[in-house]
């Protein structure tokens, strides 16, 4: 399978080909209006939603400030379960600690729950390279695995595609002609993913929570292929972001309140699955080995930065939703494993700020994201704390003349008063009701989408002394 990875992506060529793509725009527009309905009824819903919100990050806020401690607990909690946890420094330790855990208990063939953590890692290529057998069984994720492609939502990874094309990659894919009725599809992925899950011997999920106080692991879905990967295999590997754990099983409920409602609209999610180490004595189902693999990748250098906010995103989607920029070009513009607002955060800090340059300016600033936001973080401040740090980087040739002649221009008022009456006089053969819906040179791409305001007919030192004469 040829997985698309994220290497020096190219943001602005990814985003005129989305801008083009009329069937796109359409599926765009309606997951995220019917995502911004619901998320705003879920809220609704909530009598104190507010103060919930500012609770939950409240906690996330806590944790971070004594991240090592909780980890620390996390692990002892687990161990005393009969688990086993693995600490990865980075993507490859990560994937060679999965391999090597596949290795030992002699397993061919694994089944996936939905995790972009795994999509972080990498993992399904390194799990194929060493000869084991990965099914996705959550059915956007099984669809893309078949396209060979990366999910393009948080929450809808094959928004992207129509149930025309759907129907022809699983076509593809299984050997059979399918048609492109939604209930038939879903029944041929019910039929396929049940063998795998029995043929299945490794089971691999993320983890949206992780209780420190009890080593329970919470898995948060609305497919039961979360339950069937964690009880069917007889090894079970999850993996989750070091962020992703919480202190008290008491703080639990905060968060399952606001991520489903700020994901889908939801009260709770159909499946909430609680793992508590592997299969007792006596118990029917569950696996008999449970590993928790934690993953920095980065993380840990965040956390002594001014986007340390960033590590309490709780991956809820709700950010992509409102966002503009995302609602036009989706997620495979974006180029890396998390899109949208938060993915223009997190995939610089994680990857680098030089090579990932478009990322930061992906954003209108207009605040939406941060409104959404069920934990409430700050994402237009942080994203300008990244603009910022590129000033570090030495700017292109043109770029720098520009900005050197514009310096020029603001400390000698002569020329700045110079320069506006040329644009005056410049720009009103063009300007229609105090609007430039065209600009030559480097400005017609600012004018392609949206008009640009004119220079006013008289300048504000000029209208100010007629007002004083």
């Amino acid at each position: 399978m040829n997985y698309a990875r994220h290497e020096h992506h190219d943001f602005l060529g990814g985003s005129a080909h989305a801008l083009a793509d009329a069937g796109l725009q359409r599926v765009l527009t309606r997951l995220t209006d019917t995502l911004v309905a619901a998320n705003r009824r879920g809220y609704a819903a909530l009598s104190d939603s507010d103060k919930l919100r500012d609770h939950a990050k409240l906690i996330k806020e806590h944790t971070l400030a004594h991240l090592d401690r909780y980890l620390e607990q996390l692990e002892d909690s687990v161990k005393k379960l009969g688990g086993h946890v693995h600490w990865a420094a980075t993507a490859e330790d990560a994937r060679q600690i999965v391999v090597q855990i596949a290795r030992q208990a002699n397993c061919t063939k694994a089944v996936k729950s939905k995790s972009m953590t795994s999509e972080e890692m990498h993992l399904n290529p390194a799990l194929e390279k060493a000869g084991i057998e990965v099914t996705e069984t959550d059915f956007g994720e099984f669809i893309i695995q078949a396209a060979g492609e990366r999910p393009s939502h948080l929450v809808a990874p094959a928004v992207h595609h129509t149930r025309e094309s759907v129907a022809a990659i699983l076509s593809r894919h299984l050997g059979e002609q399918l048609s492109d009725d939604p209930q038939a599809l879903a029944l041929t992925g019910r039929r396929v993913l049940r063998e795998r899950f029995y043929q299945a011997d490794l089971g691999i999920t993320g983890a949206n929570f992780a209780v420190a106080e009890t080593g329970t692991i919470v898995l948060v879905t609305n497919e039961g292929n979360g339950r069937l990967t964690t009880t069917c295999p007889r090894v079970h590997v999850a993996l989750m972001g070091l962020e992703k754990v919480i202190p008290r099983f008491g703080d639990l409920p905060v968060f399952l309140k606001l991520l489903a409602r700020a994901a889908t609209g939801q009260t709770l999610s159909i499946y909430t699955t609680l793992i508590t180490g592997p299969r007792r004595d006596g118990e029917l189902d569950g696996p008999e080995e449970f590993h928790l693999v934690i993953l920095d990748n980065g993380r840990s250098k965040i956390l002594a930065t001014p986007f340390r906010e960033s590590l309490q995103c709780i991956r809820c989607g709700a950010c992509l939703n409102v966002c503009p920029v995302y609602r036009r070009v989706g997620g495979h513009a974006y180029g890396g494993v998390y899109s949208g607002p938060i993915g223009s955060i997190l995939t610089p800090l994680y990857d680098s700020v030089s090579q990932n340059p478009h990322l930061p300016h992906a954003s209108s600033l207009c605040g939406a994201c941060q409104a959404a936001c069920p934990v409430r973080i700050n994402i237009p401040h942080m994203l300008i704390g990244l603009r910022e740090l590129q000033h570090q980087f030495k700017p292109g040739r043109w770029e720098s003349l520009a900005y050197g002649f514009w310096k020029q221009v603001l400390c000698r008022p002569w020329m700045y008063r110079l320069a506006l009456k040329g644009a005056r006089m410049f720009t009103r053969f063009f300007a229609k009701e105090g609007w430039l819906s065209r600009l030559p040179g480097p400005g017609a791409n600012w004018t392609a989408m949206r008009d640009f305001p004119a220079p006013a007919a008289k300048a504000f030192r000029d209208r100010w002394k007629e007002l004083n004469s």
